[in-house]
């Protein structure tokens, strides 16, 4: 079952005047001089309708509505309905009768705005009309989408740049240049640098021929004694010259 179409009025004039123009000798446009503007064929009602996406213009009598011209339009601009070169306010029409015959008449406005208006009337309904076929046309032929995956061998290439709190950049790459023979990473900054180890003391030998080590060294001479102290010191002070690791 088909969609019934209904007609639908389009845009309405109360008074239009028609003209009868002569024949058009060559390709050069229309001129609106050159009718006779001052005597009218014809004064009436011009009525646009549209049925689905045909539309024509439907010249009336204002009183009994009988309808003196039909103009069907298939395109704006176009053969059916054409604007003159001097005027705003003239337009050439291709009327048609029921047997398919054409002729053409001038059609004019008293009023600029009203002429305005129906080139503002044509122009959207064939904006409706050039909307609808894109429309039908996708349902036919959906849009292609667009493949945005890697091909084979594809690669992309990302540049960040890292800002510090001061407000310094810093590259994003890590320095993999190694340090010395292990490989290992420098210190962080500001670090405690670790000291050599210190070389082993060396023993002198005293006016007396006792050693730093005192008591203990001659301890591990045979037969050396050992002279008793007169004093009695601390260990703390006997072992002064030990050194502490």
């Amino acid at each position: 079952m088909t969609e019934t179409e209904y007609e639908s009025v389009v845009l309405v004039k109360q008074e239009v005047f028609v003209y009868k123009i002569p024949p058009r000798q060559s390709n050069r446009s229309y001129r609106a001089a050159d009718w006779n503007l001052a005597e009218p064929i014809w004064t009436g009602r011009l009525r646009m309708v549209s049925k689905g996406r045909a539309l024509c213009v439907k010249l009336e009598d204002k009183n009994s509505g009988t309808l003196f011209a039909n103009c069907p339009i298939e395109s704006y601009p176009g053969v059916a309905i054409e604007a003159v070169s001097d005027s705003s306010r003239y337009f050439v029409l291709r009327i048609q009768d029921d047997n398919g015959r054409t002729a053409f008449i001038g059609l004019g406005f008293g009023d600029r705005s009203d002429s305005f208006d129906l080139n503002v009337a044509l122009q959207d309904h064939f904006k409706w009309v050039k909307n609808e076929e894109k429309i039908e046309k996708e349902k036919v032929e959906p849009k292609q989408q667009l493949d945005l995956g890697f091909k084979e061998g594809e690669t992309i290439k990302i540049n960040m740049k890292i800002t510090k709190k001061d407000g310094s950049e810093a590259s994003s790459r890590l320095n993999n240049k190694k340090t010395g023979s292990g490989g290992l990473l420098p210190p962080p900054p500001g670090g405690n640098k670790v000291s050599s180890p210190s070389h082993q003391p060396t023993t002198s030998v005293t006016g007396t021929g006792q050693t730093e080590w005192g008591e203990f060294t001659s301890a591990g001479v045979p037969g050396a004694t050992a002279e008793p102290s007169t004093t009695a010191t601390t260990p703390s002070k006997a072992n002064s010259n030990w050194v502490q690791f």
